[in-house]
């Protein structure tokens, strides 16, 4: 089985996705996925801090990258996506054929830039996956420039996910070197099966200017640990897809 959506579907909708489509084609191969399909969301920090990687347009590359994978994944052509801050600032969606410029479409109707609140980005996250009522296993890609307001409700809420058939991963953007991802790193370590059921966190750290970051390792930092899961999941029932 090949991918989701057809190379050709993928130049007629978005020419200027091909090269991220056929690099994200490469990236899972090599990770033996394949033909396998999954739902995929993109979460992106909306908190005031994140303000040059929306004015330099950082925030829209890592949209179109994430198209590009979600087209090989999955075939309804949209990746669901969630804004947050202090809350959730939006729960809307980007589209193959309509991505072009898509984030500062979003971002002008968004009001004040807050801070960051990991737990209700997931609880959308939770929420759009059971509201759809699909059983398919899904990726989230979740891009934050900073530790959670709420570190005990973050990983709370990511002990109970891991019920769920969501992946969550954690893409950092900033200083290496900054104290703010080590809680992130935290998340990724947490203890199997004290604290969760599987190992449904990873994270990458992309920088201080994650455009720059080669297309090919990004991808393989975003789905390099989603075969393990996968088949932990698969093992224990949670993914029946």
């Amino acid at each position: 089985m090949g991918p989701a959506i057809s190379l050709s579907k993928v130049e007629e909708a978005a020419p200027a996705l091909v090269s991220l489509y056929k690099s994200a084609g490469v990236s899972l191969r090599k990770h033996g996925l394949e033909g396998e399909r999954a739902a995929v969301y993109l979460v992106v920090d909306y908190s005031g801090s994140m303000k040059p990687y929306y004015k330099d347009g950082t925030v829209q590359a890592l949209a179109d990258r994430v198209l590009g994978l979600s087209a090989n994944l999955d075939d309804d052509g949209t990746v669901p996506t969630v804004f947050f801050s202090t809350d959730v600032d939006a729960v809307t969606e980007i589209a193959l054929d309509r991505h072009h410029g898509r984030i500062d479409e979003i971002v002008a109707g968004l009001g004040h830039m807050g801070k960051t609140s990991y737990h209700l980005a997931m609880d959308a996250v939770i929420d759009h996956y059971v509201d759809s009522g699909s059983t398919a296993p899904a990726l989230v890609v979740f891009q934050t420039d900073g530790g959670p307001i709420n570190k005990l409700a973050a990983e709370r809420y990511l002990c109970k996910a891991s019920k769920l058939p969501l992946f969550w991963q954690f893409i950092g953007f900033g200083d290496a070197k900054s104290k703010q991802f080590d809680y992130l790193r935290k998340l990724d370590e947490l203890a199997v099966p004290a604290k969760r059921a599987v190992d449904n966190a990873g994270f990458f750290h992309a920088g201080h200017d994650p455009r720059t970051v080669p297309d090919d390792r990004l991808y393989d930092q975003l789905v390099g640990e989603f075969p393990t899961w996968l088949t932990a999941a698969r093992a224990q029932g949670i993914v029946t897809a």
